[in-house]
């Protein structure tokens, strides 16, 4: 028994230094954020505004923090908060979304805002519990906004803090096996005082020091102490399994233009892939099924001319697209189309999968009006 007692001891001991090694390398390193509120600050006494922490680590979903930077600056510019922000068009919401991907994020980021604005004081819940009863609010954005918003000790698990952990402690279990060891380590090590800060910081390092390829363990705070250091080879954690075989689909595009430049579209379903947004007439492709891919399925006979072959990849599949275009005359659209102009185009709510067929029948259309 005594063994055990000093074992836990030591690892106690162990944790406490990681955190306080972490956070003195954050209050020096940590990067400058548009969404961010940083150490200086919060020792004056200024909070992290909620509405910001929430859309950014919706936008982060997935995305490169690079990615998001336009973006969120520019939601914030449009809607500077969660009331603005629910009483937006939901058509507005999704052309100020185009091009960031994992387009169900944006219709859940609307249907969180209005649920928001209606709670007392349009206030965001404080607690991990209350910010996953939101829309779009899963366990890990739930315990980021609690930890970074809030001050809340919860564990925050991405994809740089499991690289972190796995290296820290050479954890052999591969992903996705693993996130409950390392989230158990995570929680062991939390800066009472903290959290949100030790959340940050712990991002930061995995983002900046502890990358996926050569890591800078020379520079790290916590080589110390990190198992993967002394074994001599960090980049075998964490261990993942090889990965599934992407499937490849085909299918057809079809642009057409009017004489005055203005190109034909239509808004795809409310659900599914690419769910709300806006497109040309394509053939029926799927993740799972091919859509047909000559002149013959086009949505009318027109003179259609080849205009070459985009290839988008998507999470779980590519797809290549084979691109017509039709220059024609009519004046009216089909129905459930319409006529976007060259002045519009680029506000549209393209993804960028159609920017790219676009772009490929009508050089630089999509980058107009910007």
């Amino acid at each position: 028994m005594a063994f055990r007692t000093d074992s836990r001891k030591h690892m106690t001991e162990v944790d406490g230094r990681i955190a306080d090694l972490l956070l003195e390398w954050y209050d020096v390193h940590h990067r400058e954020l548009p969404w961010r509120t940083p150490p200086a600050e919060l020792k004056r006494g200024i909070r992290p505004d909620p509405y910001r922490v929430w859309l950014s680590e919706i936008m982060l979903q997935q995305t490169t923090v690079e990615a998001v930077k336009p973006y969120f600056r520019a939601f914030l510019e449009k809607w500077p908060t969660v009331q603005s922000l629910a009483s937006a068009e939901a058509e507005d919401v999704m052309k100020a979304w185009a091009g960031l991907g994992y387009y169900s994020r944006a219709r859940n980021l609307k249907a969180c805002a209005e649920t928001v604005a209606h709670l007392p004081g349009g206030l965001f819940p404080d607690s991990e519990g209350g910010l996953r009863d939101l829309p779009g609010i899963g366990p890990y954005t739930a315990a980021a906004i609690a930890s970074i918003a809030f001050n809340r000790p919860a564990a925050v698990v991405d994809g740089n803090v499991e690289r972190v952990v796995t290296r820290l402690f050479s954890i052999a279990t591969p992903l996705p096996q693993a996130k409950v060891e390392i989230r158990a380590h995570v929680e062991r090590m939390l800066a009472a005082a903290r959290p949100g800060d030790f959340a940050q910081a712990m991002m930061d390092l995995g983002a900046t020091i502890c990358t996926p390829r050569r890591p800078r363990c020379m520079l790290c705070p916590l080589r110390g102490d990190c198992s993967a250091v002394v074994s001599g080879d960090p980049e075998l954690y964490p261990v993942k399994p090889a990965k599934a075989e992407r499937p490849q689909r085909r299918g057809a595009a079809f642009v057409v233009v009017r004489g005055d430049g203005a190109v034909l579209l239509r808004k795809r379903p409310g659900k599914g892939l690419l769910g709300g947004m806006t497109e040309v007439p394509t053939t029926d492709w799927t993740s799972r099924v091919d859509g047909a891919t000559g002149p013959d399925s086009a949505p009318f006979a027109a003179n259609w001319a080849r205009a070459g072959t985009i290839t988008h990849v998507f999470t779980h599949f590519a797809l290549d697209l084979d691109v017509f275009r039709a220059d024609v005359t009519i004046d009216k659209a089909p129905d459930g189309h319409f006529w976007s102009l060259p002045a519009d185009l680029a506000g549209e709510a393209l993804p960028s999968v159609m920017k790219k067929v676009i772009e490929a029948a009508i050089p630089g259309a999509t980058k107009r009006g910007r």
